[in-house]
């Protein structure tokens, strides 16, 4: 069976559980780049239910080493960015940005560079239903965040992608 991809058709529950890992794991790590998220998510099928899958993705990144939580981080690109080939959920998820205004671009192009003098990482946010604006404001908040706050806001945000795109794989 090819494995299914970002743009190819959902899969359902049994068909997830189904796969054989040389399929799945090139899914899971479509959805977070981190190889221990995607072996953690593998080893716990079959699950009985997407919210059981839901619910294992969630446990295994609040499990995940810190050099996890940055390979997780190396597969998204900064707001605001080209989104490189290859990318289709980043760049439907960051599609508010395309017809942001050139001010607010550039707001979130100084913001990221700040960001990441600041905390060392990529600011990483889940764009999915938040304009420009609004993921500007919301880096501009995180800034004045310490780094340990800082990492749990990441995981957060890292998490609801995380699930919004399983939940984009894997069908109820």
């Amino acid at each position: 069976m090819a494995s299914p991809s970002e743009s190819t058709t959902r899969l359902d529950l049994a068909g997830f559980n189904a796969l054989a890992d040389a399929d799945a794991i090139p899914l899971l790590l479509g959805v977070c780049s981190s190889p221990a998220w995607a072996a953690g998510v593998l080893a716990g099928r079959p699950y009985r239910s997407v919210d059981d899958l839901l619910d294992a993705a969630d446990r295994v990144l609040r499990g995940l080493a810190e050099q996890e939580v940055d390979a997780a981080l190396a597969g998204h690109p900064r707001i605001g960015d080209a989104v490189p080939p290859g990318s289709a959920w980043s760049a439907r998820e960051q599609s508010s940005v395309s017809g942001a205004d050139d001010g607010v671009l550039q707001a979130l192009a100084e913001g990221n560079r700040a960001y990441e003098e600041r905390f060392g990482q990529v600011y990483l946010v889940c764009a999915t239903g938040r304009s420009a604006q609004e993921m500007l404001d919301f880096l501009h908040r995180r800034l004045s965040n310490d780094p340990v706050t800082e990492r749990a806001v990441l995981r957060e945000e890292l998490r609801k992608i995380n699930r919004i795109r399983l939940e984009q794989v894997v069908a109820r």
